[in-house]
């Protein structure tokens, strides 16, 4: 499963905490084609999984300066991860990464709590439900660095992850090279575009940032 690759907007929409609007999926693998003219398979219901642009990172300060010395903790999601259950109804996929974090000061144990969302997308523009969870690391005294594991899951309606029959042989007629329409991409006719749009669903993962730390993401 390839993973979701976002357009900047994703981010301040999901990291300031906003609904709606979101990029379309690009992700590819999802149509197969054959050895003549024509598509000979179709994607199936599981979701794809990934993360939203600028949201795979957080920043924290010691102070309201937001100048470099002051960084206190700095941390990333890494190695985003979907198993999904794709003969189950409804699908279930679950989300598993990985978040490493650094602080800048070693003196002491510390424990720190980061906010982190997972949302389902349909249709590259639409939220259709977002969870917040919280990602807990433990620094030992001494301890510059620390990692822990964190997932999430998505529900979604098999139905309406299944492309309707119309659109799908549409998309999967065999063309004949020199007839009228062997030449016609299936995938451009404003109808399949619609259908393949509405059972298109995404699970995206992020940083819960605040609107200052997604500008310093998108800045710096």
């Amino acid at each position: 499963m390839m993973p979701f690759q976002p357009r900047p907007m994703i981010a301040s929409l999901l990291a300031a905490g906003a609904v709606l609007a979101l990029s379309a999926c690009q992700s590819t693998g999802e149509l197969v084609g054959g050895e003549g003219v024509g598509i000979t398979a179709v994607r199936g219901v599981c979701p794809a999984v990934g993360m939203a642009d600028y949201t795979g990172d957080i920043t924290t300060f010691r102070s309201a300066t937001g100048d470099a010395k002051a960084i206190d903790i700095s941390a990333a999601i890494t190695d985003v991860r979907g198993v999904c259950n794709e003969k189950a109804s409804p699908v279930t996929s679950t989300v598993n990464f990985r978040v490493l974090a650094r602080r800048a000061d070693a003196r002491g144990e510390r424990d720190v709590v980061l906010p982190y969302f997972v949302t389902v997308v349909r249709g590259g523009n639409v939220v259709i439900s977002k969870r917040i969870g919280e990602a807990r690391l433990h620094f030992a005294d001494g301890q510059l660095r620390a990692e822990t594991t964190a997932s999430g899951s998505a529900v979604i309606d098999r139905k309406e992850a299944t492309l309707d029959t119309n659109a799908r042989a549409r998309i999967t007629k065999e063309r004949k090279a020199g007839e009228a329409d062997a030449a016609i991409d299936p995938l451009t006719d404003p109808e399949v575009k619609a259908a393949l749009a509405r059972a298109s669903f995404e699970v995206l993962v992020g940083f819960q940032l605040t609107q200052d730390q997604l500008n310093y993401n998108a800045t710096r």
